[in-house]
């Protein structure tokens, strides 16, 4: 099936692509959640006569991201956990311990924004990206410590 994507789409494209993709992936998830159009005939001039707008809302919600990245830039947050007796961690820090060590810092983040690079299982400072847009990335330094 082809899908006109209104947003890019990890793996898929990018917004205004023709693409083809799976009908199912078609319609059970980018037209449902207004990523894509099927690409007919009368959909492409609806596309055309949108795509002002279209642009518009994109440029907005990456001014909110970049807006909300210099709010979150520098910020440092400190996980406590328990350790055994070679300094090493009990599990790992997750991405919901760090969303919720953020949220008592006061920033609220979907712990799916948040990009671990591998899991942390040690002691020490940690850099974690925030996906906060396709195009806007924030860093928070992480400092897990010792748990007393």
């Amino acid at each position: 099936m082809q899908v006109i994507l209104l947003e890019d789409v990890r793996g898929i494209g990018q917004r205004g692509d023709v693409v083809r993709v799976k009908p199912g992936f078609a319609r059970n998830y980018l037209i449902p959640h207004g990523r894509g159009l099927a690409a007919t005939a009368a959909n492409q001039k609806f596309y055309e006569a949108q795509k002002k707008k279209i642009d518009l809302r994109h440029s907005q919600k990456r001014d909110e991201a970049a807006a909300r990245a210099a709010e979150i830039a520098g910020l440092r947050v400190t996980i406590a956990k328990r350790v055994g007796e070679s300094e090493t961690l009990y599990g790992s820090v997750t991405a919901a311990d760090i969303a919720a060590a953020l949220e008592a810092k006061g920033v609220s983040i979907d712990k799916r924004r948040l990009s671990l690079h591998g899991a942390i299982k040690t002691l020490g400072e940690h850099i974690v990206h925030l996906d906060l847009h396709p195009e806007v990335v924030a860093e928070v330094q992480v400092t897990v410590v010792a748990e007393e």
